[in-house]
Parts: structure tokens; sequence; C-alpha cells
């Protein structure tokens, strides 16, 4: 299994996009995916028709039984996408009181890894869907990540958000024996304008080794996949986003390409 963690500290860059983009073109490529929504906001889940008001099971059944993960839990919280080899853990807006539920509980930042160890041979690959928040939530996801994917809309706030990003991915990484790697992905740039160009140099002047060589450009086919519920192959496989992340796919598996072992206990 690999795990994957999509996270920036800003909303609104391209996270849910790149987790279901790369997710359906795993997924296609006959891998088994699961995706998990770590966001209280729930837009992964409400991508796939589900509503995150309304829920009786979610993610937010791994956190209430005082930092353990009872055997067999994670399996029953998967529902179907409605894609071949793509499952789907999603959210409920009750996560966003965790924080204030597991002040005290030891233990709470390895929930999601111990939560996949118990699914380590059901599938290949695991994306991370994270809520641009620092907290229990993101703690955990980046505690179990192999990777992290962090994409940034081509615009100067963004690169704010880029910056808050990093220094919490480093903090982060003080506390493991291996720091995590990480690939900066470029989003919604449109090369028609001044400020997404001026962006990108500033990207690549900034991060030459971090930054993949590419970006993901503005495709409306994306929007119109999340309102149809649809993954984006499905709507235009051959849009030029799609082509884009099948470039990036192919770029992170040639970086990422040692299986891991499983954690968390």
């Amino acid at each position: 299994m690999r795990i994957w963690a999509v996270a920036n500290q800003k909303g609104g860059v391209g996270k849910t996009t790149t987790v279901v983009a790369l997710g359906d073109l795993l997924a296609s490529r006959g891998k088994r995916v699961l995706m998990l929504d770590m966001d209280p906001h729930g837009s992964l889940t409400s991508w796939f028709g589900y509503d995150p008001d309304s829920l009786k099971h979610s993610l937010f059944d791994l956190f209430q039984h005082q930092g353990k993960v009872p055997e067999g839990l994670p399996a029953q919280l998967i529902t179907d996408t409605g894609v071949a080899n793509l499952s789907l853990l999603p959210a409920s807006t009750a996560m966003a009181t965790l924080e204030r539920r597991m002040t005290g509980v030891e233990g709470m930042g390895l929930l999601i890894s111990r939560a996949l160890a118990q699914l380590w041979d059901d599938f290949d690959y695991v994306l991370l869907d994270n809520t641009p928040t620092l907290g229990v939530l993101m703690v955990n996801s980046l505690a179990a990540a192999s990777h992290l994917i962090i994409p940034v809309q081509t615009e100067f706030l963004a690169i704010k958000g880029l910056e808050r990003m990093l220094h919490t991915l480093h903090m982060i990484s003080r506390s493991q024996k291996n720091p995590l790697s990480y690939t900066i992905v470029p989003t919604l740039f449109d090369r028609r304008t001044q400020a997404s160009n001026k962006s990108l140099n500033l990207l690549r002047d900034t991060y030459p080794h971090q930054l993949w060589r590419f970006a993901i450009p503005v495709d409306t086919k994306f929007r119109d996949a999340s309102e149809s519920g649809l993954v984006p192959s499905a709507v235009d496989a051959k849009t030029h986003g799609v082509r884009a992340y099948h470039r990036l796919l192919d770029d992170l598996l040639a970086q990422t390409g040692t299986w891991l072992e499983p954690s968390g206990g």
C-alpha cells in the first residue's frame, strides 16, 4: 500500500480535484484505490453524492474509541463510488468537533495509521483529502502518509499558504524518524494571465527541487465532473486537465516507487 496525502493550509487550491483525478486514473490502471475524506466540509464526500450532514457512519467513527481502532471497523465504513476499483471512506460534519472532543486523549495522532494497517492487503493506494486547518485530522494524515502532494494555485495568496504548509510539514517531520517527502503541484494555471505566469515562475525560482515540472491547467470539465458526481475522465478523458493529471501520476509513480510496510500498531 502507498499512502499519499494531499494537503495545503489554504482552501480552493484543487486538493479534492487532485484526489479524485489521481484516484480515478490509478483505478483505471487496475489499482485498488481508497480515498479518505479528512475534511469536515466533506467536499470529496459530496462529490460522490453523499451528504456529510446526514451520514450515519463516517470517518468520524474511527475517533470514538479512546485512541483505539476496533478490528473490522475501517472496512465497515467504506462506501462505493460507482467507479470500479475506487472506494471512499466519507466525512461527516461532526468531524469539526474533534479538536474539542480529543483534548487529552492519548494516541489520537496515529488513528488513521492504525485504521489503514487493517486495510493494508485490501488496497494498493490510499489518497487522503485534507482540511486546510492544522489540527488532529491533518496530523493524522501526515503521520500516515508516505508522500505528500501539495497543490498550489498559481496566484500570490496561495503561495503564502504553501509557506504555512511547509512550516507545518517541517515541524511534524522533526518528530519522525524519516522526513516526509513531498511534491508541490501548481494548479489552476492560466497561461493567458500575467498573474498565473508570474506565480509559476516564482514557484520555480523558490522551490526548484520540490516543484513538479509542469502545471495543472484551469479546466471547466473538473467543475462539470463534480456537479455531475462523476470522475473527470468520465466527462472527458482527453481534456487538458485529465492529460495533465496523467502526466503528474506518471511522475509521482516514478518518484515514489518503493512499497512500504504497514505501520501504526
